[in-house]
């Protein structure tokens, strides 16, 4: 019955285990010693160990051998990389078994590949490291200390708090304040930085597991200043504790209960490890079955009932877990595993199995699962745009804020790539960023650039990426954070419209005062002088023509002030009044007005502008703006031929429209007037109606509404003007 319970408990251990002779032979294993090294359904009863895993690391083997001669060896945890490269990580518990004669006879070897466990491991510790992390600094030179406001948040203090360096170290917990003291000490004496993790005690008498890192700023050999980053890890250290705990548990044979069930006799045996197991005294229940319905969790009985039920009636295998609740009221997580005895008729008699605790694998599951559930929730509703990408920029994830940015909705952006919403001039930037992030040399990258909304307006945003890596060191991920700053750009353009505006109305007001200066003066003392020969002059005749050289004074003033306040209203307010205006309906409207004109110089006009051709400009200034070069254009025709004027579409650039407006007239003489061409009050040809304001106020007006104007003429053969206009 011994030999019997043994092999079973060696066949049904939750751990890989291998009973081997002394010449490294299987004698028995665990079902899962078969399925941890890929074995299934191969039978290694006699084989030699080695033959079954070829790739047995050296210093295993040795310990091995040492064991063999009646030693113990424990190793949690080991890294082994082979000759190919190969990472892999073993732990293992090696145990002596002894024969009749008390003798070494084999070992027993648990042995478990913790690879996998390893790599999920680091992959959480890089997950961790786009946690929130506080910085703190201190000024040696003034004392003086600063923390920033997560620094205070992980302290429990408040967002006035300023603290000094003492009593920053005095939050460290006992031991923990004399190693950070030390710690710092030293770094301020030869500059050596630290990283170290303590438990602090937070304003509010919270205990918290820490990282604190630390740098020296030495200037002449004198430390000058402290500075580092402050970490909360508490939830993470509490759970490797409670892992390491979970660990100790899993390796030490001593916590596993037996317990054997009698159907017939309805009898319940335990070992004292059972006792342990539910945290009972053997002494006060010498009967089992009282102890196991105390101690059942009364939700678990029925499933615990039903189980047994199933097992005996042999409808299921018996393999199950439970709570346990202890006399001082502690839960526990129990499980089980067993295996039902017939006897000749086939009857269940009899029911072997072994308990173990669980409580501890079951919390730190739940840890993990909240810890997950908390990354995943601060993922989805981040204020700040975020995303998750594979290397080739595809979209793994994104959460409602980036989706919200770019108007897609659930599940949209998961189908497309970086590529697809990113503005087409921005992409070989992005790219290059990329590229140097996969190749290595950047760890993390910001810059600004564009996207594509949904509707298909601009997007400008401010992006900071990290790669996330694997155990190996290879990116794997790209984690995004996306903040949209359109509103803050629009605002800068605009200002900076302003900012030319307001410039060149200071250059128009400069210009008007001089001009006020030179005319004004002008047309003061001509009336001076014709006033006091008015109040001098007796003749009738001569008093009369001087009355109308005053009148003719007066209408020049007049004109003049009208002139320049029209000049210096131009720009007032314009850029607010922008809108979309048909180019073809305005010529054609300024062609209507002045059609008689035409008639009377018998001028020919050529449009070829598309009827769909829309610019930014103000209504009031596209009509004055072409009325003007019309006029001007059949105002200085050539007496020689037929006036013929021509408007045409140039060429749409990336923001605004060229046009072409060109005549076949008398030209300007730009050698000598090129400069003056667009002046106020400058005239290029004696005609008696010219005033020379023309040019300046469709310059001005152009100007007002982000447009520009060039020249092209020569004497006798015309002008072309080049007129750019905003795109809308």
């Amino acid at each position: 019955m011994k030999t019997l319970t043994v092999n079973y408990l060696i066949t049904d251990s939750p751990s890989p285990v291998a009973v081997l002779d002394k010449n490294l032979c299987f004698v028995n294993h665990s079902k899962i010693w078969t399925s941890e090294f890929d074995l299934d359904g191969k039978s290694i009863i006699g084989e030699h160990l080695y033959k079954i895993l070829p790739q047995t690391p050296n210093e295993l083997k040795e310990k091995i051998n040492h064991c063999i001669q009646g030693n113990t060896n424990i190793n949690p945890g080991k890294k082994f990389i082979s000759s190919s490269g190969k990472i892999q990580w073993l732990k293992w518990k090696i145990n002596p078994w002894l024969n009749e004669l008390n003798l070494p006879a084999g070992i027993i070897l648990i042995l478990e590949d913790i690879t996998r466990q390893k790599r999920e491991n680091e992959l959480l510790y890089r997950a961790e490291q786009v946690a929130k992390i506080g910085g703190w600094e201190v000024d040696l030179i003034n004392n003086e200390v600063y923390w920033t406001q997560i620094t205070r948040e992980i302290h429990e203090q408040a967002d006035e708090y300023i603290p000094n360096l003492e009593e920053g170290i005095n939050y460290y917990k006992g031991k923990h304040k004399s190693r950070i003291s030390n710690l710092v000490s030293k770094a301020m004496i030869d500059g050596t930085p630290w990283d170290t993790e303590c438990q602090i005690i937070t304003a509010k008498g919270n205990e918290l597991w820490v990282r604190t890192k630390g740098e020296a700023e030495v200037i002449d050999g004198k430390c000058v200043r402290l500075f580092g980053t402050f970490q909360d890890i508490d939830a993470k250290k509490k759970a490797e504790i409670k892992l390491e705990l979970l660990f100790k548990i899993a390796t030490n044979n001593s916590e596993i209960g037996i317990w054997e069930y009698n159907l017939e006799q309805k009898t319940l045996v335990w070992d004292d490890q059972m006792y342990r197991l539910y945290g009972l005294n053997k002494d006060d229940y010498p009967n089992v079955l009282d102890a196991w319905n105390l101690v059942l969790h009364p939700e678990d009985k029925h499933l615990a009932d039903q189980v047994i039920s199933d097992a005996v009636s042999g409808a299921i295998n018996f393999d199950t877990e439970f709570r346990v609740i202890w006399p001082n009221g502690e839960l526990r997580y129990i499980r089980t595993v067993a295996v039902c005895y017939k006897n000749e008729k086939g009857k269940v008699t009899e029911i072997l199995g072994t308990n173990w605790d669980i409580t501890e694998l079951k919390t730190t599951q739940l840890l993990l699962q909240k810890s997950d559930e908390s990354l995943q929730g601060t993922f989805e509703n981040s204020n700040i745009g975020m995303a998750l990408t594979d290397l080739t920029g595809k979209l793994i994830k994104t959460n409602k804020s980036l989706r919200r940015i770019l108007g897609y909705e659930t599940g949209e952006l998961e189908k497309k790539n970086f590529k697809d919403i990113t503005h087409v001039d921005d992409l070989k930037k992005s790219g290059l960023m990329f590229k140097k992030a996969i190749a290595g040399s950047l760890e993390n990258f910001e810059l600004q650039k564009r996207y594509y909304h949904k509707n298909g307006h601009v997007v400008y945003a401010l992006i900071a990426v990290t790669a996330v890596k694997d155990i190996y060191g290879e990116i794997i991920n790209f984690i995004a954070q996306i903040v949209d700053i359109s509103s803050q750009i629009k605002a800068s353009n605009k200002l900076n419209r302003l900012n030319k505006i307001a410039n060149k109305q200071n250059e128009s007001l400069l210009n008007f005062a001089h001009i006020v200066s030179h005319n004004l003066r002008s047309h003061s003392t001509n009336l001076s002088m014709i006033y006091g020969f008015l109040k001098k002059e007796n003749d009738a005749e001569e008093h009369a023509n001087l009355m109308r050289m005053l009148g003719e004074a007066s209408t020049s003033l007049n004109d003049t002030v009208f002139h320049l306040n029209e000049v210096i209203q131009v720009k007032t307010e314009a850029v607010d009044k922008l809108k979309k205006i048909n180019i073809c309906e305005t010529l054609k409207n300024v062609q209507q007005n002045l059609m008689l004109l035409m008639e009377e110089k018998k001028a020919k006009c050529i449009i070829q502008i598309p009827e769909n051709l829309h610019v930014l400009g103000i209504s009031a200034y596209m009509d004055s703006i072409f009325l003007n070069l019309f006029t001007n254009s059949i105002k200085y025709s050539s007496p020689k031929r037929t006036p013929e004027i021509k408007i045409a579409i140039h060429e749409i650039h990336k923001d605004a429209v060229e046009i072409h407006f060109s005549d076949n007239g008398l030209g300007i003489d730009l050698n000598r007037h090129g400069d003056k061409v667009f002046g106020m009050y400058k005239t290029f040809h004696r005609n008696k109606d010219a005033k020379g304001i023309g040019l300046f106020l469709t310059k001005n007006q152009i100007e007002a509404i982000n447009g520009k104007i060039k020249i092209e003429s020569e004497v006798n053969k015309g002008t072309l003007f080049k007129l750019f206009f905003e795109k809308p």
